[in-house]
């Protein structure tokens, strides 16, 4: 069960944004009020409160080291997956001294990695962004190339939060562990969704976010393996290994760690659910609606998540005829000094300006139905045959 989309006042709206933010759950919000009331010591304090504290925090952190396969002492609290990815970068590449520092990404990574690395650039920093094709993957061999002696980090997401395609990082992080070199991957789409190992996969440091699967905003980890240094972003106390200074969100963590424990038991049903609405709702536009195709369609994607394009018509427009029948969907297109613009991700996968400005992300989560993935699947063909129906806008032109 989850709670809070019903807040907005009607009863009859279904909620289809997973991937922007998931409803805190019944369980989850227990846990976290249950938290709350618990008596407000500092986990740092040596007195009964204190300890209380530190006991529900470690429990908390357990919990999640189990959900992605590390030891507890290994997973870093943090705010948030764009605070984890921002650590994992920059902390890297602060602790390493040499003159020549360069990191590896890829062209379809999220902004909370495509902007730190820009901003790593602004300091010196080397950074080599991988092509994808036209599924949206990056291919190992290329990443074997671009690994050099001087090279200190890659970091290549898990799974796309647009496409939902998911890249092969196991091999990845074995290119870069062959290479010496440490390999991170943002995983905040992919952590409660599908199976994560990051011991056996070899990964050096893994991001995720609470808010992706029914936690709260706000909490969110960095498993770093314990070996490996890395320079904080904030000084101050020494919570968090040292690694994130700071009175540490206990409620939030605790959180994130029942999030992380109701993923772990029940995601093999959940994403199997998941796959059969998401494969009944692409089915079902695909047969409706002429002109549509759904990008990443033959990669692995994740279960919940599709990405699909109408030709001739504007997926900010799609968005808005849904808004008003009730669905809330998403595009992975950013507004931009007043015009909207292609998807990034969708550039990279080699689509022309007006089909990237076409699609739409469709996101389940728990609270979806059959019976709601139908009504959708009504809503988006009559959408867009009223919206192909008027006179044609700038969508059309075949402009690269």
């Amino acid at each position: 069960m989850v709670v809070g989309i019903q807040a907005l006042g009607a009863t009859n709206r279904c909620y289809f944004d997973h991937n922007a933010t998931t409803p805190v759950s019944a369980e989850v919000l227990g846990a976290y009020l249950s938290a709350l009331r618990s008596p407000a010591g500092n986990p740092s304090s040596i007195h009964a409160w204190g300890q209380t504290a530190r006991r529900i925090l470690d429990e908390a952190r357990a919990r999640v080291a189990d959900l992605v396969g590390c030891l507890p002492e290994e997973i870093v609290f943090l705010s948030g997956g764009t605070e984890a990815d921002n650590l994992a970068l920059s902390g890297v590449v602060g602790a390493h001294s040499a003159e020549r520092r360069h990191v590896v990404t890829s062209t379809v990574e999220h902004p909370g990695v495509l902007k730190t690395c820009a901003h790593l650039e602004t300091q010196g920093v080397e950074v080599t962004y991988l092509p994808v094709d036209g599924m949206g993957l990056v291919d190992p061999d290329e990443l074997r190339r671009n690994i050099r002696p001087h090279t200190v980090l890659v970091s290549i997401m898990h799974a796309n939060n647009e496409t939902g395609v998911i890249q092969p990082v196991e091999e990845f992080a074995r290119i870069a562990r062959q290479a010496g070199v440490p390999f991170h991957s943002d995983g905040v789409q992919a952590a409660g969704k599908i199976p994560v190992d990051v011991t056996a996969s070899e990964f050096d440091l893994y991001s995720l976010s609470g808010h992706k699967f029914y936690a709260p905003k706000g909490i969110g980890a960095l498993f770093v393996r314990r070996d490996l240094g890395v320079q904080p972003l904030l000084f101050g106390g020494r919570q968090e290994r040292g690694m994130r200074a700071g009175t540490e969100n206990v409620a939030g963590a605790v959180a994130l760690g029942e999030a992380a424990r109701w993923a772990k038991v029940n995601m093999a049903a959940e994403a199997a659910r998941l796959e059969t609405l998401r494969d009944r709702l692409e089915q079902g536009i695909l047969e409706r609606v002429q002109g549509s195709f759904v990008n990443g369609k033959g990669a692995r994607r994740l279960p919940n998540t599709t990405n699909i394009r109408i030709a001739g018509v504007e997926g900010e427009a799609v968005v808005i005829a849904l808004d008003l029948k009730g669905f809330a969907v998403s595009t992975g297109a950013a507004c931009s000094s007043g015009a909207m613009q292609p998807s990034h991700v969708l550039t990279a996968m080699g689509l022309k300006r007006a089909e990237g400005r076409s699609a739409v992300r469709i996101s389940l989560g728990r609270s979806n139905t059959v019976e709601q993935v139908d009504a959708l699947i009504e809503a988006v063909a009559a959408s867009a045959a009223r919206l192909q129906g008027l006179a044609p806008s700038d969508i059309d032109e075949d402009d690269d």
